[in-house]
């Protein structure tokens, strides 16, 4: 019997993992997938010893538990290609811009910068831990993002340029998702400038090798107490245990759990479940969870996002002064980056389909697709964007136990009536993952700090 399972091998179970070793407790880690790292994943480019990130990459300023961890495992961080003109397509034709403000009409201009003022002032409002006890709670919860952007842009470019921005960062369209999770998610990484910039912003810095060497180096140093192929099909878990129940006796030592994976059981006395909201619903749980979890699982959807990398034998745009950055309201590849590993060779080039554009481009061929995104790297590029020597995509709602990306988002009337239940232990199962976080929901720093926080309910429950 071990002192603790942990299910899932991302971020943060792995973070969780690692400290209660270092805590002195007996773990195991049950992983789905014949790898760790979940959202995380490297894959090598052709015909080169480089890597390129096909999951989740970036870094940024003010991200101090991931920047904290990548430097205590010994790795290295680079900055994104971020010198030279953008390029944007908000109007009738594509211009080139230096700065952070594309050259669009003017009167959109003040439009968005408005609306963003009074998104940023409002974010700030929302309490993190407890988003639902906003004073405005119930109002920005029974209404859509859009409907409030609606009522806050007034022209069609302005209404335009926030579709973008809420693909780009949620990849949801914002009739999905509550305003209230929208301004919760900005206040939780710093502002909305925090979240799209590059430099002194999230998708500043990159890991020299890949960010899934964050979690392969956690999982070997874990060694043996790290299983994959694992896939839990059942937890058993006893209501009259767990942290309650720990911390009244003061040993943790209790009844606890039975998790069944891949046809064998193990028995621990706490559980820590770390895997996206959708995927626990797959899980059998005895007895049932609480009808408040349950009913918060069910509203809590994943984004869509095809992430793909083309690759050239160099970086060309740089010799044309781009940066490599694009964005356009009306192509399906809306956001595009430098994404050339540190060596500068070979070139790459990341964009996203996201959101209704994912699930448009998931309905095409391979071909189909790759010549789409050849286009429209094309129409941002030049006519040397078709020469490729390289295509790799990951289709992440296509992933058996990841169901989309970048991470779940709440629907409307969720927080205010089901918040409560989103960190909130079950007996001896604590949950843990990205969307858990108070501080970079949906990042990894927000994976980490989930792994830090279900560290300190077991120890605190355990009188460790």
């Amino acid at each position: 019997m071990s002192d603790v399972i942990v299910v899932g091998a991302g971020a943060a179970g792995l973070t969780a993992a690692r400290e209660l070793v270092a805590a002195g407790k007996d773990v195991l880690v049950l992983e789905a997938r014949d790898r760790v790292g979940g959202r995380l994943l490297n894959e090598r480019l052709p015909g080169s010893d480089e890597v390129v990130e096909v999951g989740g990459q970036w870094l940024g300023p003010g991200q101090d538990r991931v920047l904290a961890l990548t430097a205590e495992l010994g790795l290295k961080t680079f900055p994104t290609y971020d010198a030279g003109a953008k390029l944007a397509e908000f109007g009738s034709k594509l211009t080139r811009y230096s700065g952070r403000v594309p050259k669009i009409n003017p009167l959109a201009l003040i439009d968005i910068a408005q609306a963003r003022l009074r998104l940023d002032r409002d974010a700030r409002r929302i309490p993190l831990d407890k988003p639902w006890e906003a004073p405005d709670a119930a109002e920005l919860d029974q209404r859509t993002f859009a409907e409030w952007l609606g009522r806050r842009t007034r022209t069609r470019t302005g209404r335009a340029f926030f579709q973008l921005v809420t693909e780009a960062v949620w990849a949801a369209d914002p009739g999905d998702m509550s305003a209230l999770w929208a301004q919760f998610y900005i206040h939780s990484g710093g502002g909305l400038d925090s979240l799209l910039n590059i430099s002194g912003g999230a998708q500043q810095d990159r890991v020299v090798g890949g960010t899934q060497l964050i979690t392969t180096t956690m999982a070997d140093a874990l060694g043996d107490r790290v299983l994959t192929g694992m896939p839990v099909a059942e937890i058993r878990w006893d209501p009259e245990t767990g942290s309650d129940a720990a911390a009244r006796s003061g040993t943790g030592n209790g009844p606890g759990a039975t998790v069944v994976a891949a046809g064998k059981e193990y028995r621990a006395a706490h559980v820590v479940v770390a895997v996206p909201p959708p995927l626990v619903s797959r899980i059998r749980f005895a007895p049932v969870l609480p009808a408040e979890r349950a009913q918060l699982l069910q509203r809590l959807p994943m984004g869509w996002t095809i992430k793909v990398n083309v690759v050239y034998d160099e970086p060309f745009w740089r010799a044309k002064g781009l940066s490599g950055q694009a964005n356009s309201v009306f192509r399906p590849l809306g956001t595009v980056f430098d994404n050339t590993p540190p060596s500068g060779a070979p070139g790459v080039l990341v964009g996203f389909f996201e959101g209704r554009h994912a699930q448009t481009a998931a309905r095409l061929s391979l071909a189909d697709r790759r010549r789409l995104v050849l286009d429209d790297l094309a129409a941002y590029f030049g006519a040397e964007a078709r020469d490729a020597v390289g295509y790799i995509e990951r289709d992440w709602a296509a992933e058996e136990y990841t169901g989309g990306c970048y991470g779940a988002f709440a629907t409307p009337m969720t927080l205010t009536r089901f918040g409560p239940a989103l960190r909130r232990p079950v007996g001896p199962l604590h949950w843990a993952g990205t969307e858990t976080a108070t501080s970079w929901a949906g990042y990894i720093d927000g994976a980490i700090e989930s792994g830090q926080r279900v560290t300190a309910e077991i120890l605190a429950a355990t009188g460790s």
